[in-house]
């Protein structure tokens, strides 16, 4: 049975002392500067292998995008399009309220043309004809599958490792045990497409949690001040901002001397970072100096803030100067009604921007340790919402599978993992559940997610909470 000492806990942990911070003790400290040199000096603790990737783009396509009219081609389901769904393919699972009174779920298949792409041979609908150019960049996941049926359950599974509100997100974990990669910027970023409209987006979906305050996530703004209340007051100068912080910093340290409240810490430590961005913000959030060619590459629409084409092409710039976590949010995806044109308007919003940036990465030679991940939180039915009609129908909600991809940060380019049955429902081989995605996301940034933990009320947490396994043949 393993016990709190065989955890590797963040730089926060109550244990107080990493597994760096020993080999730095003893030995002289020539085996923990051995160690940080191979496994990233940068790091808030010592990683438990060498990592594939130093940082995270997630695209996240809020409202849960249709498997069926993307990437999970499934012929017999249009063959078959207008017959009752099969209780053998079914078995017995249960449906949303949505649907779940209807009295008769008709099969209904894509109404789009798929075709195989590059050496790989992915299956992608005509919806992607940017997306398709990068096949070869993508690694597919057709087998994901989730408890949760809802949208925000899934949602805060998918970000989170749990259903229920609370626990600290995937950028919040990064933050906690790898530390930062850069002084005048957040570890965790969140970007949100401006006038997005759909599922609500809540600020527990980057949230801490249970983890220290300053590895929460900061929401970007598409205003003119990113950040409120970030740049000094009229009248205030530099100078002066500069003294008010070192004697407040001198204040909070007597506080916290005779106190021991980390929270103080935390104060400290999020004054400073608000000093530096004064600076930082402004510099990486001016595109005046993109050429014509990102335009061309991105769109027109990243010419526009907070689109998510002007999103992207500010993922890539926050990457560039190693913000650890950069997360996107895009809503608009839950076609309950009238999906074949909806799904066109989602596609035309994000397709071109989606594969811009893996193209921009990789020119840049960026992608190989930026791992770059599109999908949502579940799926959507085989099945026609509401009164069937084949050329304007809808999906209900769907857990039992969906697809993601994933690109760059280690994972293997060209491939397809796992399979689901010829209707779309079921999977019928190498299931990914939301833990298996998590552990696999930690391990290829260099964490064991067994050990990446943090006590809370008396347990210790991890993201995987208490299930989860690599799932290692997507590692390249």
């Amino acid at each position: 049975m393993k016990t709190p000492s065989d955890y590797c806990t963040g730089y926060d942990s109550p244990l107080g002392m990493n597994r760096r911070s020993f080999l730095q003790r003893f030995g002289g400290g020539l085996g923990g500067v051995a160690l940080a040199s191979i496994l990233h000096a940068d790091s808030g603790v010592g990683l438990h292998h060498i990592p594939k990737a130093k940082r995270i783009i997630y695209l996240f396509q809020s409202g849960a995008p249709s498997q069926i009219d993307l990437f999970d081609h499934k012929p017999r389901l249009i063959k078959e399009t207008g017959q009752e769904l099969p209780d053998s393919v079914r078995q017995g699972q249960r449906l949303t309220g949505m649907s779940g009174n209807q009295s008769s779920l008709p099969l209904v298949g894509s109404p789009f043309s798929f075709a195989q792409n590059g050496q790989s041979g992915h299956w992608m609908s005509d919806l992607l004809p940017y997306t398709r150019k990068v096949a070869d960049d993508l690694c597919v996941i057709n087998s994901m599958h989730t408890e949760a049926i809802n949208h925000g359950p899934g949602v805060t599974f998918m970000q989170t490792g749990s259903m229920f509100p609370g626990r600290p997100t995937i950028g919040s974990w990064l933050s906690y045990g790898l530390g930062s990669m850069n002084d005048n910027l957040p570890n965790f970023v969140t970007l949100v497409t401006k006038g997005g409209k759909g599922q609500p987006l809540v600020s527990r979906y980057w949230g801490n949690g249970f983890l220290p305050g300053k590895h929460a996530g900061i929401r970007f703004r598409s205003e003119k001040d990113a950040i409120l209340y970030l740049n000094r007051p009229e009248g205030v100068s530099a100078n002066g901002r500069r003294l008010m912080l070192d004697r407040l910093k001198e204040l909070h340290e007597i506080q916290l001397e005779k106190t021991g409240d980390p929270a103080l810490e935390t104060r400290i430590a999020q004054y400073e970072m608000g000093y530096r961005m004064q600076a930082s913000i402004p510099d990486v959030t001016d595109f005046s100096k993109e050429p014509e060619s990102t335009y061309k590459l991105y769109g027109e629409d990243a010419r526009t803030p907070g689109t998510f084409a002007a999103n992207c092409l500010l993922a890539r710039r926050l990457v560039e100067k190693d913000v650890r976590f950069v997360q996107l949010y895009h809503q608009g995806w839950d076609h309950h009604g009238a999906l074949p044109s909806k799904i066109k308007d989602m596609c035309k919003q994000t397709d071109q921007a989606s594969a811009a940036l893996i193209t921009d990465l990789k020119q840049r030679g960026l992608l190989k340790d930026t791992l770059v991940v599109w999908g949502g939180e579940f799926g959507r039915t085989n099945y026609c919402q509401g009164k069937f009609n084949e050329k304007n129908f809808g999906r209900d909600h769907h857990p039992r599978c969906f697809s993601l991809w994933m690109a760059g940060g280690g994972v293997k380019p060209g491939y397809a993992h796992g399979q689901t049955d010829e209707y779309s429902y079921n999977v019928v081989n190498d299931g990914v559940h939301v833990h298996d995605f998590h552990a696999t996301l930690l391990h290829l940034l260099g964490i064991d997610h067994e050990r990446l933990t943090y006590k809370f009320q008396g347990r210790y947490f991890r993201l995987t909470d208490v299930h989860g396994h690599v799932v290692k043949p997507v590692i390249a």
